[in-house]
């Protein structure tokens, strides 16, 4: 992977025999989720930004792999405040077998995997969302068997989900389009403006809240901008019936996407969230284990 003691850092970091091995991995966990792979193992989860799903799935994940992790919130840790960034990584290495870190800049992942001496997986950074990205391709693999081909539209922010999202994309055979407004597209990518047209044929719509943690000063601007971009009933009928409906959470209801979407028959929303822990299991038991 990354480097020789193997770090989740990017999706750009696994080669197709990783994914592979990884959803292979996953689909037996899920099966049989109580196994000591890890025993006697520990991590250490750091978290400068707030958290629920990531905290709870990893924290399960390592119990149920007979491990344990300690979580680490940023008043603990302050890095770059209290430590340098270098200094806590060379330290923690030293206690655990393995860093998980949900931070804001990337360039701190980044730092953080250049100096520990144990794997480190990112559990989300302002340029990438690895786990969330995996855990998608796989709730798609489970709805939908052979995802060669597929057409996903994210419609939305090109942000960190959406960018990690397009390289597994790519990777592994779905045509990822980019529906937004100007000035929030992604590099590198397909993009169709109107999400009426985006959503004509595709077999997967997939959007994330508009103001992400960080952006909380951008919100007025944001919902605004993102007003004829919200996934609604009246979107969907220039959809597929079948349409997939996936949102990373947490989702900020009434804006961009309704409850009725939320709720629909053709929702896989909290699919996504279970398989986030089923997922970094098997990423911890490939790296750590």
């Amino acid at each position: 992977m990354n480097c020789k003691k193997g770090d989740l850092v990017s999706i750009r970091d696994l080669s197709s025999s990783d994914i592979e091995e990884i959803y292979k991995l996953t689909k037996d966990l899920k099966a049989n989720p109580v196994q000591d792979l890890l025993k006697k193992k520990t991590i250490a989860m750091i978290f400068e930004k707030p958290s629920n799903r990531t905290r709870v799935s990893f924290e399960v994940g390592m119990y149920q792999l007979g491990g344990h992790a300690i979580s680490l919130g940023d008043a603990t840790i302050q890095l770059g405040v209290r430590e340098s960034i270098a200094d806590a990584a060379r330290t923690l290495s030293r206690y655990v077998d393995g860093i998980v870190i949900r931070t804001f800049a990337h360039s701190t992942v980044k730092e953080m995997a250049a100096h520990a001496s144990v794997p480190v997986i990112n559990a989300l950074s302002d340029r990438s969302h690895p786990c969330q990205a995996l855990a998608d391709v796989y709730t798609l693999m489970e709805k939908k068997g052979d995802i060669k081909g597929l057409k996903l539209v994210f419609i939305g922010d090109g942000n960190n989900v959406a960018r990690s999202l397009k390289v597994l994309c790519e990777k592994v055979g779905i045509h990822f389009i980019l529906s937004a407004p100007k000035g929030y597209e992604m590099e590198d990518c397909a993009l169709i403006r109107d999400p009426k047209e985006a959503v004509a044929d595709a077999d997967v719509i997939y959007t994330d809240v508009w103001a992400s943690m960080g952006q909380e000063d951008e919100y007025k601007k944001r919902k605004k901008d993102f007003a004829k971009y919200q996934i609604n009933e009246k979107l969907l009928e220039h959809a597929r019936r079948d349409v997939l409906i996936m949102h990373c959470l947490p989702a900020h209801r009434g804006e961009e996407i309704t409850d009725g979407v939320m709720e629909s028959m053709n929702s896989i929303v909290f699919d996504q969230a279970e398989n986030r822990l089923h997922v970094q299991k098997a990423v911890m038991v490939k790296l750590i284990g």
